[in-house]
Parts: structure tokens; C-alpha cells; sequence
């Protein structure tokens, strides 16, 4: 027992450094002010959604939670509601069963709220339709097809790494493009 601990204390804490937010998955044109993330208070709850997802997505999300990405490090946390929620993050193509349920979380979410679509289902529709649209007699397709998204991840499922950095680009104000100060 003596040299678990000691071999612990030798090696640190190992933990996945914090990506940085990346504009280009941005996908509306809502931009962030300091003053609204000044609202959340250093902290982030978010809500998450299966709109349909084959559960890949889940799998990486979850894989967030643990000790080596450890998104609660950095202030960000899961509720159960979404009137307790600042951001909906949300996965798979957007079922017709669905797509009422999700439309009413996103309305229960109070202001100022953010969405995040995760996985290539849920910023494209993914590969449910004939067409590779997303939009079938039983999808609704992508997210934006049924609320706004703020930011996109895609990938199949997207890394654990790459969900972060949606969720850090989401909240980070953006970055003025062609505004020349100086």
C-alpha cells in the first residue's frame, strides 16, 4: 500500500489539458457579450438531449466526465433539468417522436441560452436518409433543422477533446474578424 501511494504522489496529477475554442465550428450568427458571460458566473450547467442518437456520441460525452478530460475542473457541469441548464447539448439526428420534446427543452431553458449539435448527426442529419440529408419520414434531420445551434462538432463519433472544444467555443465570446485596432 505504501508504494501505491508513494508511486502516486511521484507521478501528479495526469489530466487532458483544456482545448481552445475554435471559431470555424460556429455555426449562428449570435454572438456572446462579455456582459452574458458575465450572467454565468464562471460556471456552465448543461442540459444534454438524445434527439435519436446511436448512442456513439453518448459514449464520448460521458468519456468528458472523467478523470482525465475532467470538464467539472474547469466549472463545467450536468443537470437533469434544462430550466437549471445554460447550454443544451445535443446528439443524433432529430427523430419526428422527438423533435416536439426537444423543441420544449429548448424553450424550457432560460435565457441566454446555448446549443451545441453534436456528431455528424446532429450538425448534418448524418447517413438516415436515402438522400444523406438527414430529413426522412422518420428524421427531422439535423439539429438546426428544429432549434438554433450556436456551435457544431462534428465527427463519428467527435473525440472527447473535440466536444470540449465546442463547448469552450460556445461559451468564449467571439473574436472580431476584420476589426483592425491598434
Amino acid at each position: 500500500m505504501y508504494q501505491l501511494l508513494k508511486q502516486i504522489i511521484k507521478t501528479g496529477i495526469k489530466t487532458e489539458a483544456a482545448p481552445l475554442p475554435d471559431e470555424s465550428m460556429r455555426v449562428g450568427t449570435q454572438r456572446l457579450q462579455q456582459e452574458i458571460l458575465r450572467v454565468f458566473g464562471g460556471a456552465l450547467n448543461i442540459r444534454h438531449v438524445d434527439a435519436g442518437s446511436c448512442n456513439g456520441c453518448e459514449l464520448e460525452i460521458h468519456a468528458v466526465n472523467n478523470a482525465y478530460y475532467n470538464i467539472e475542473g474547469l466549472g463545467i457541469k450536468f443537470v437533469a433539468s434544462p430550466r437549471h441548464a445554460d447550454l443544451l447539448l445535443v446528439t443524433g439526428p432529430v427523430s419526428r417522436h422527438l423533435a416536439t420534446a426537444l423543441k420544449r427543452t429548448y424553450d424550457a431553458t432560460p435565457e441566454p441560452k446555448l446549443v451545441v449539435a453534436i456528431g455528424d448527426c446532429g450538425c448534418t442529419g448524418g447517413i438516415f436518409s436515402p438522400d444523406g440529408g438527414g430529413e426522412s419520414y422518420a428524421s427531422c434531420g439535423k439539429v438546426a433543422n428544429v432549434i438554433p445551434v450556436d456551435v457544431a462538432v462534428s465527427g463519428c463519433p467527435p473525440t472527447p477533446t473535440a466536444i470540449l472544444q465546442g463547448i469552450l467555443t460556445a461559451i468564449s465570446a467571439p473574436q472580431k474578424t476584420g476589426d483592425k485596432t491598434g
